[in-house]
């Protein structure tokens, strides 16, 4: 925890290409703050966590202090928010479980050593006050989140070998929100900035064109269901990190 918290959510060893975050609950007994980190998937607009316990006899304690007190905070390392914890049952859980046991055998495993139904959680974002720091702080914060997540898409195409469905929905997600926040880009900071700053008329075409090349490539990955999608993101990963090289060295010192 101490490693995630000193690395923006980042860690070594055996975590190293793993998505973690840290889940604050409220004690169910005690009513004070208790904090687990926790690996967790993508699944749209919301995460799902699961609450394996290592595949002991009992549920984990965050697991009963959020039946108790939905309400939770979840730290992903570049962001923090306020989030509704919801317990998925029934078929629900069941084949969300079945395709996180695809991507990760280890949790059937876990399964298998104990007879209670290990639980899955999905954590929906509740709105919250607006994030601090300037807007050239948030926009490289939503960077480096975007060049994080597809490092992680390409470790588990280049090991798994397969297009999973949990691996489709990592892919979705992503390319959705790459999606929006071209989209926000495009139409609202490019052409602020070109008002303000005229002299950024040519670098903002630039740009733009660059979110046109961006959204093919991402079109292309939403459609891909085979193995040669390594191959798509690999492209996506180069001209991404590219656009987004240049857009902080021409944009940063005007925001």
């Amino acid at each position: 925890m101490a490693e995630f918290k000193a690395n923006d959510g980042r860690v070594g060893g055996p975590f190293e290409n793993s998505r973690l975050l840290l889940l604050t609950t409220t004690g169910a007994r005690t009513g004070q703050s208790r904090t687990a980190i926790l690996g967790y998937y993508p699944d749209g607009d919301r995460i799902l966590v699961v609450g394996s316990a290592g595949g002991s006899p009992k549920h984990p304690d965050w697991y009963h202090n959020l039946l108790a007190d939905p309400k939770v905070s979840v730290d992903l390392g570049l962001f923090d928010y306020p989030a509704t914890a919801v317990v998925l049952r029934g078929a629900e859980r069941d084949e969300v479980f079945a395709r996180l046991v695809e991507a990760d055998p280890g949790w059937g495993e876990y399964q298998k050593q104990t007879t209670r139904t290990i639980p899955v959680v999905a954590l929906v974002q509740q709105p919250g006050p607006p994030a601090r720091g300037s807007f050239a702080e948030m926009l490289k914060t939503i960077h480096s989140a975007f060049r994080r997540e597809l490092a992680l898409i390409r470790h588990e195409i280049a090991t798994s070998g397969t297009l999973g469905a949990q691996l489709r929905i990592n892919c979705l997600t992503m390319c959705q929100g790459l999606h929006y926040h071209h989209t926000g880009e495009s139409t609202g900071l490019f052409p602020a900035l070109v008002e303000q700053h005229p002299e950024l008329t040519d670098v903002v075409a630039v740009l733009q064109k660059e979110h046109d090349q961006i959204a093919v490539l991402l079109a292309e990955l939403e459609q891909l269901v085979d193995a040669n999608v390594l191959d798509q993101v690999d492209e996506l990963i180069a001209q991404l990190n590219a656009h987004l090289d240049r857009e902080e060295a021409e944009l940063l010192p005007y925001l």
